[in-house]
Order: structure tokens, then C-alpha cells, then sequence
């Protein structure tokens, strides 16, 4: 991006979410700056119905796949919207749902549509404000409703909102300096992405190939006789999940009712197995269940394997390390006690969410709405070494999956990192913290030695 220069001149402007701004800048409120545009498909004609998602701006519904709102089947009530008009989600909005649309269509009757009043603001610079990351937050504010994050807001909350303005001319020079540089920013953001999935690729890999085929390539193979498994060690077994375990069971119903915030005792939830095998206890709920209730069988112990049987999370799976605090589970999750004397848990936990325990649990649940059934955990397969084996896989595995986590780990840390980055020159540019008037895109030759550097 190369140093940046503040301007000569600033003026306050008394808001706290923009600070001082260039002193030729113009402050204006945003009925100003953008028209609220309020077009009903009354006749229903419309039918190209489109969706908002986060970090990613308006597209039509059939991009969006299984996430989030269903598409009504009465379009009459819903908003139409034109190319080049900012679209909003008003429950979402601090979260990056927004964008510009690049389609004539419909969306639902919730979603804000405002247009640039264009002697005022570019369409794309109208963009950028409303990609300023303190005004999300700032607008949020305003917002009603129970969850942060889900607050409406609503014009009324954004028409009085001042907004700082440059001379149309100098918009054009922010809008090439920022086109510029987020696309920078972004590439990089892309290719970490790229090392993250190959990274867990990579780790899936290993770990099925070692709990099928084990650590010794010389070792003779016969046919499991079970289609994911294919050929295992000869000395191995094919065996089912309820062939190892003591006991399996999953999580009551009704449990939700005794969450409270001074509980003292855990109520896992799917979101809280994470990709590593693990819990995530930190932000768990809290439950205070009444004595004597029948889901205390659910109770947690050290070496239990839990399976999400329902849900975006169906087929993760977690083995349960030291647990300081009593665990429940909750009825989307299953629990697997294993026999100690047959079946290491960790090596069960590898195999359960190995490329072959994923394969299983796809297909059984294929056109299910249910998800799986404890019926399905029970019938898991897997191939089972001996307990002397085990361990010794339990402990390469531990290894090298520890080796790719750290590595995804530090991936991970770097996107956020360039998203803050992103974030940060948006903010300054939009609202004149640095000058960019003066820049120029760098030369072929300039791009190649700032990669290099």
C-alpha cells in the first residue's frame, strides 16, 4: 500500500464514529446522500428472488444452498429491487449483510433498499460508506430485538445519521485507491484459504488412510467386506461401534428449560465439538437440572465419544479429555462409553471422523431430515487393531494432526488479521484519515517487487 499521508486541514465533526474529517469534506445526513426506495411486486410478476448473505452481498436465492430464510411462496409482499441499489439486511447488517445489487429482482420485505442520490455520492462510494465497519456497529445501536446481532434497524434509524462527504472527484480517486488495495487484500485472503483447505485435506488424508491401513505398509491386507472400509490389515478386525461400547444413548429433550446463567453444571450443544476432536467449554450454556431427571445418564465422563446426530454439525465427533466441571449432552448429540479392555476412545474417535466415518454417516442419513439415529451410531464401522496397535496410531495421529492444526491455526490467524487490515483502510479512507488523492496504481514491475518483498 506504500505510506499514506493524513491531510493538512481537518474539522471536527462531534461523531463518534467517524472522529475529525478533511476540512473541505461536506457532513450530511444520509436522507441526503441516499433515497429509501419502498417498490412492492404487487402483481407478483417478479419472480427473481434474491438473498443477502454475510461477506458475500446480494445474489439469487438458488446461489445460496440451505442456509438461513426459506423463499415464500407468495412474492407479492416482497420489495423489488433494481441493479446498482444497495441492499441491506436490517436484522443482520452488523454482521456484513449488505451489498450492491448486480440484479433486477425481489427480496424479502425486511431487507432496507436505498439508492444513491448521484450529485451527492457515486453508487459504489455509497458502497464503501456502508461498508465502513464503525457505521455498522454505530447504526446498530439503534437496532430492537433480543439478539445483538439480530436487532432491526430501519431507515428511520439511518436517514438522520450524518455521514462525511468529499467532492465527487475526490470519491473517484478513494474509490480506485480502495478497488485497488482490497483487491490486494483479498487475493491474499483467498490463497490462505486455499492453504487452510488443503491443510485439513491433508489431515483427513492422513488420518484415513492410518485407521484403515494402519502404520505398517509391508503388512498383508485381506477385503473387510464392508464397502468404505475396503482393505484392511490382515490381523484387523471389521467390527461395529456397539461391539466396543457399554453403552450409547443421546441427550434429553426439555432441557433447554433449565438453562440459566448462573448454572453450574455444562449442557453441550453441537457448536461446542469443534475440528479438532474436541470441546469448545469456554461459552458452553449452563443448566441447572432438577435432581432425579432421567437425562442425568447423559452425564459426561472422561474417555466418552460424542457424535452430533443432528444439524449443520451431523457426523463431527469429540472425544471427552479431563472435565472439571459436571457435562451434560443435549438431544442433537450422541454418546458412545467404550469398553476399555477392546477399543482406545481416541482411536475409536479417529475412525468415527475419518474419511470413512464421514462416507458412513452421509449415506445413512441421505434424505433423512432427522439426521442420524442412535440405530446408525450403533451400526458404525470401523476396523479394529489390536490394543497395542491402537495406541501406538493414537500416538502418530495425536502428532501429526497436532503439527496440521497448528499450521491451519496460524492460516487462520492471518485471514483475520488481512480482514482487520481490510477493515481498517476502508474506515480510513472513507472517512479521511489518509490522503489518497495523489496515488497512482504502481507499475507491473512495482506490483512484482512489493510480492516479492
Amino acid at each position: 500500500m506504500g505510506k499514506q499521508h493524513e491531510y493538512s486541514e481537518y474539522q471536527s465533526t462531534g461523531i463518534a464514529w467517524c472522529g475529525k474529517v478533511p476540512a473541505h469534506w461536506s457532513l450530511v445526513p444520509c436522507r441526503a446522500a441516499v433515497d429509501h426506495i419502498v417498490e412492492k411486486n404487487h402483481d407478483g410478476k417478479v419472480q427473481n428472488y434474491l438473498s443477502v448473505m454475510a461477506n458475500v452481498g446480494v445474489i439469487p436465492y438458488e446461489e445460496k444452498g440451505d442456509i438461513g430464510n426459506k423463499k415464500p411462496d407468495d412474492l407479492s409482499k416482497c420489495k423489488l429491487v433494481r441493479k446498482g441499489q444497495l441492499v441491506i439486511n436490517s436484522m443482520n447488517y452488523s454482521i456484513g449483510s449488505y451489498g450492491m445489487s448486480d440484479y433486477d429482482g425481489v427480496c424479502s420485505p425486511v431487507y432496507i433498499i436505498l439508492q444513491a442520490n448521484t450529485d451527492t455520492l457515486h453508487k459504489r462510494f455509497a458502497l464503501r460508506v456502508f461498508e465502513n465497519t464503525p457505521f455498522q456497529k454505530h447504526l446498530a445501536t439503534f437496532g430492537n430485538g433480543i439478539l445483538a446481532h439480530r436487532a432491526a434497524i430501519g431507515w428511520d434509524d439511518i436517514k438522520g445519521q450524518y455521514i462525511p462527504v468529499p467532492p465527487m472527484e475526490e470519491q473517484e480517486k478513494i474509490l480506485h485507491f480502495l478497488d485497488h488495495e482490497t483487491a490486494k487484500i483479498d487475493t491474499l485472503i483467498e490463497k490462505q484459504q486455499q492453504l487452510i483447505k488443503l491443510l485439513k485435506e491433508k489431515r483427513q488424508a492422513v488420518n484415513s488412510h492410518v485407521v484403515t491401513k494402519g502404520l505398517n505398509s509391508q503388512a498383508p491386507m485381506k477385503d473387510s467386506g464392508v464397502e468404505w472400509l475396503g482393505e484392511v490389515p490382515e490381523h484387523w478386525e471389521s467390527i461395529r461401534v456397539k461391539q466396543v461400547s457399554t453403552f450409547i444413548t443421546s441427550g434429553p429433550r426439555g432441557w433447554s428449560d433449565y438453562i440459566t446463567d448462573d448454572g453450574q453444571e455444562i449442557f453441550l450443544q453441537s457448536g461446542d465439538l469443534n475440528n479438532q476432536m474436541g470441546l469448545q467449554l469456554e461459552k458452553a450454556k449452563r443448566v441447572s437440572p432438577p435432581s432425579g431427571v432421567e437425562g442425568v445418564r447423559t452425564k459426561l465422563s472422561q474417555g466418552d465419544v460424542v457424535v452430533c446426530i443432528t444439524g449443520a454439525n451431523t457426523g463431527r465427533v469429540a472425544v471427552v479429555d479431563e472435565l472439571s466441571v459436571t457435562t451434560y449432552i443435549n438431544q442433537h448429540l450422541s454418546l458412545i462409553r467404550c469398553q476399555p479392555l477392546l477399543v482406545n476412545p481416541r482411536f475409536l474417535t479417529y475412525s468415527l471422523s475419518s474419511k470413512v466415518g464421514r462416507s458412513y454417516f452421509d449415506v445413512v442419513q441421505y434424505g433423512l431430515k432427522e439426521g442420524l439415529s442412535l440405530s446408525n451410531i450403533c451400526e458404525a464401522p470401523f476396523a479394529l487393531p489390536p490394543m497395542s496397535e491402537q495406541n501406538i496410531i493414537v500416538k502418530h495421529l495425536d502428532t501429526v494432526c497436532a503439527k496440521f492444526d497448528v499450521l491451519t491455526q496460524k492460516a487462520m490467524q492471518q485471514v483475520e488479521l488481512l480482514k482487520e487490515r481490510r477493515t481498517s483502510l476502508i474506515s480510513a479512507a472513507v472517512t479521511g484519515k489518509i490522503d489518497v488523492r495523489n496515488w497512482q496504481a504502481p507499475t507491473s514491475q512495482n506490483q512484482a517487487m512489493e510480492q516479492t518483498a
